[in-house]
Order: structure tokens, then C-alpha cells, then sequence
């Protein structure tokens, strides 16, 4: 059976005095958009349990429930799927989605993707909601995913995305040794005029992009570094890597070589954000994925044998 998605909050004194949709949009972050779809769609407010019209006045201690209308899935159809959940409470999912999987539905394959699978995993346990993917990763990136279960939890932590309030730590195994073994890659990232798939840095039109990267471990001509972005380009940290003549093992898109790694060696191994609601941190790290384990460990036998 079907549960409507509520929230419950207790009016202090900066709410006190102020009507129900002033305070939805001046302390809750309510959008206009979400606060019409209340109106329109049959979302509900309460105030000390009896249901109120968005102009009454709250006042202090009075206990301030919404229950927010039913989402409606769109076009997003429901595959059933074993999804690697790390986490999950009333308002986020943490899935380690695998390698060789979108994020969404794209034109050639309408079905696959992680989000078929949530949406079938909310079909199965009745929850009223679309699919709200907050940290989207390349196919053939694997690791941590963040999503949001309902739409007004999603235009949080958008905003805090904004914000750079949520971070990803990413390890990667890139070609080569860099110099130095720790730094911050500044290059502004663009489209590239020749291909609706690539990027490129363009210092004319591109936007800011920042990468800050560390080495974990040196390995036979080639690096384990660790990464976080400050900033979140298409692309980003297989571009930039790329440009500094570091492309990443099985990235040849952008140069990497094949022969140890069969896709982009990158991993999402740590999220780390401020609960929209509790205000604690959250933090949840992923151990690194068979393939680039085995092609590290490849790679640092291959390098003491040399030695």
C-alpha cells in the first residue's frame, strides 16, 4: 500500500507569526514550483493535526505537518534489477552502481539503466515517488550514487550541489607518474565542436573546471591517485588528466590504453553531504570495484619484478 511522502516540523520563534506559505518558502526553501504543485496536485498542511489553508498564521510551539502529493513516474519504465544499496532512509538512497550501467534511459537502451531499477525498487515498496538521481556518473563509472527519494529533498541538496556542500572522492589509476604528485588542475572544460560526446578544455569558452588530486601509490607506468572535484564538468577528471598527458587506464576516448584496464579506470569511492533535515553529516565510502583492484595489483607485481 502506497504511503504519502510527509514532513513535520515545530514552529519556533522565528516562524511564529508568519503564514504556512511564508514560511514553506522563506525557512523551508519551498520552490514556487513545488509550493504550486501542492496547491494543484492535492498536497495537504496541518496544523496541530487539523488540516489548514497555506495563508493561516502559525505561532510558536504549534506542530506544522505537509503531506506532499503523489509523484508520478513519468517516462521512466520499471526494470527489476539487484541494486547494491549502501544506505537508505526516508529522504536518500546511496547506491555502489556498477560499471557498464547509465544513470538514466538514453535513446538506445530505454531499460538498463540505474534508474529502471529505482524506479522498480519504489514500485515494490510503494513509495510515491520519481526517480531523483543527485550525483550522476558516467556508464562506465562505477561507485557511490546519491539519490533523492522525494522532490523537495532533491531541490535541497541540488541547491547544496550548487553550493559544493556535497563531495565526491574518486580514485582513479591514471597513465604515468605525475608531477607533482599532488596539486590542483585549473582548465576550463567545453564541448568539443567536433563530436557530441567529447569535451576538451578550452581556455576561450570553457567553463571554470577544478580537479585537486593526490597520489595514493606508484605503479609500473602508472598512477592510483585519489581525487576530489571542486567543481562537477561533464567529464571532468578524464579530461583533465587527459591534458596533462595522464589519461586514465582504459579511457581511449581520451588516449588511455586498453591492455590492463577495458573501461575508464575511475571509482566514486566516498560522498559525504549535510543532512537536509537532521543536519548531521553523512558519509559513506565504497571499496574499489574487482576489475581496478586486480589491475592495481597487476600492475604493482609487474613493478617489483622490474625492480
Amino acid at each position: 500500500m502506497t504511503a504519502s511522502i510527509q514532513k513535520s516540523w515545530v514552529i519556533d520563534d522565528a516562524g511564529a507569526q508568519m503564514t504556512i506559505k511564508d514560511f514553506l518558502q522563506k525557512k523551508l526553501k519551498f520552490s514556487r514550483r513545488l509550493l504550486t504543485a501542492m496547491k494543484k496536485e492535492d498536497g495537504k498542511c496541518f496544523i496541530n493535526e487539523k488540516e489548514a489553508h497555506i495563508t493561516e498564521s502559525l505561532h510558536l510551539h504549534d506542530q506544522l505537518m505537509v503531506i506532499f502529493p503523489d509523484e508520478t513516474p513519468g517516462s521512466i519504465e520499471a526494470t527489476k534489477m539487484d541494486l547494491a544499496i549502501v544506505y537508505e532512509d526516508d529522504d536518500h538512497l546511496v547506491i555502489n552502481k556498477p560499471t557498464d550501467q547509465a544513470c538514466m534511459p538514453g535513446m538506445n537502451d530505454r531499460y538498463s539503466s540505474l534508474a529502471n531499477g529505482i524506479q522498480s525498487y519504489y514500485n515494490a515498496i510503494g513509495h510515491p515517488a520519481t526517480v531523483h538521481i543527485v550525483t550522476r556518473l558516467d556508464k562506465n563509472t562505477s561507485g557511490l550514487v546519491l539519490i533523492a527519494k522525494n522532490r523537495y529533498t532533491h531541490a535541497l541538496l541540488s541547491e547544496a550541489q550548487k553550493k559544493n556542500q556535497i563531495h565526491r572522492t574518486y580514485e582513479a589509476i591514471i597513465t604515468g607518474k605525475i608531477n607533482p604528485s599532488a596539486g590542483t588542475i585549473q582548465a576550463p572544460i567545453a564541448r568539443k565542436k567536433t563530436s557530441i560526446i567529447e569535451r576538451e578544455v578550452n581556455k576561450e569558452e570553457g567553463k571554470e573546471a577544478i580537479t585537486h588530486y593526490q597520489t595514493i601509490s606508484s605503479l609500473v607506468r602508472a598512477s592510483s591517485v585519489r581525487i576530489q572535484l571542486e567543481t562537477g564538468r561533464t567529464h571532468q577528471i578524464r579530461v583533465h588528466f587527459s591534458h596533462l598527458g595522464h589519461p586514465l587506464l582504459g579511457d581511449d576516448l581520451y588516449g588511455g590504453r586498453t591492455d590492463d584496464m577495458q573501461r575508464q579506470a575511475l571509482h566514486c569511492s566516498t560522498l559525504e553531504w549535510m543532512h537536509p533535515f537532521e543536519k548531521k553529516s553523512m558519509r559513506f565510502d565504497c571499496a574499489l570495484p574487482l576489475d581496478m583492484m586486480n589491475c592495481e595489483k597487476n600492475l604493482a607485481i609487474t613493478s617489483l619484478k622490474n625492480q
